[in-house]
């Protein structure tokens, strides 16, 4: 059996061992200290935030974030459907209630179109959401100037999920810091990792250190333990943020090898029939982290499912796209708005769409093994219509 090529596996800078080598040695090993510190300034140096603060999760990030814009009980927060449920899920730990915009063709994100009629709906309701979660799917940017404009015009604060988008821009702007907030996720299969971890981003600064009051479980500034308000154990520990700035040095690295695999997939496969790659929106540019392509079964004379389960055979993983979140069980009870009168664009997509194979770390080899595995289960087509 040939070795398993991942979706997306950490891949090493080599310098993490002299951070985590330092904790070691000075003995910061529980959450906090010179890594933590260290790794948050750089952080929002990079993205140019003026401040930055470090978490277990990307989840933790975005409940901070909901828990500092006071949602609560009763309140709506709208959020892009067609995402991972960690973009949701914080709304619920608020006693809060989801509400789901779908996606627009040309970034797969949250539709303009659709977030416009919902807010007006909730405006002649008199109850207008405390919040809005826009997420970066698979590293490409949502339409900002758009999204932004209609935040601004109505007055909701903007929380930017740019887990999966660390490394894009939108106008030479970093992805991540167009909201009140923005969060960052190192998760083990994100551009960059620190093993778990995430980070809440902010131009507010009397906010973040809010933050950091919350994430500690909210301690008094009191000689003994006391607590006035509720808080969380969310801060990032010491070691792990040590491997968040050695991963953090090579991310533009990573980003550009994302990119070299996404245009080698689009030169070999775009001209399949029935293939279309996700696209990049005009002025920004994409961290690529996942290659991601959607599959006219009719055109291609081969189905998604089909073409998942001849990748899994050969020991390569794939995925299919995002299910929208208002499609899961957790949240049939939740309110809905495509992106057009029958017109569901993340419910296509979600049926049509596959991601592939895009670790930074893998090899042209294995990169050749997903693209010959592919053509060969377009072969019959191939023949037929005299491609390739």
């Amino acid at each position: 059996m040939t070795s398993r090529i991942y979706l997306s596996a950490p891949h090493m800078s080599g310098e993490e061992q002299r951070y985590i080598k330092e904790a070691f040695e000075s003995n910061w090993i529980a959450p906090l200290g010179p890594n933590v510190d260290a790794f948050e300034k750089e952080l929002s140096a990079y993205a140019g935030v003026n401040e930055a603060i470090a978490v277990s999760s990307g989840t933790a990030a975005i409940h901070l974030a909901l828990s500092l814009l006071d949602v609560k009980k009763g309140d709506k927060v709208f959020c892009s459907t067609l995402t991972f449920v960690a973009s949701a899920s914080p709304i619920i730990y608020q006693g809060a209630e989801p509400v789901f915009i779908d996606s627009e063709p040309q970034t797969w994100n949250m539709s303009p179109g659709a977030l416009e009629r919902a807010l007006q709906e909730a405006k002649l309701e008199g109850n207008l959401p405390k919040a809005i979660i826009v997420v970066n799917l698979y590293g490409q940017s949502a339409k900002m100037d758009e999204i932004v404009a209609l935040c601004n015009l109505y007055n909701i604060p903007m929380i930017e999920d740019a887990a999966e988008s660390l490394g894009s821009t939108y106008k030479e702007k970093a992805s991540g810091t167009f909201g009140r907030f923005g969060i960052y996720s190192f998760n083990g299969n994100k551009i960059i990792t620190t093993s778990g971890g995430g980070m809440l981003i902010s131009n507010d600064a009397v906010a973040i250190q809010r933050a950091r009051f919350l994430a500690a479980q909210a301690r008094d500034p009191a000689p003994h333990y006391q607590h006035s308000k509720l808080g969380y154990n969310y801060r990032l520990s010491n070691i792990l943020a040590g491997v968040g700035r050695a991963q953090l040095m090579v991310l533009q690295d990573r980003v550009e090898r994302r990119r070299v695999i996404f245009k080698r997939y689009y030169e070999e496969l775009a001209q399949m029939p029935g293939v279309t790659f996700m696209p990049e929106l005009e002025n920004t540019r994409t961290n690529r982290w996942l290659t991601a392509f959607t599959l006219n079964e009719e055109t291609a004379g081969v189905t998604v499912k089909e073409l998942l389960d001849v990748l899994n055979e050969n020991n390569i993983e794939a995925r299919p796209v995002w299910k929208p979140l208002h499609l899961q069980p957790l949240f049939m009870e939740a309110a809905y708005y495509p992106h057009g009168k029958n017109e569901h664009i993340a419910e296509q997509l979600f049926h049509t769409g596959i991601c592939l194979p895009s670790g930074s770390n893998m090899t042209e080899d294995e990169q050749t093994r997903v693209i010959h595995c592919l053509k060969g289960a377009f072969s019959g087509v191939i023949d037929k219509e005299g491609i390739g």
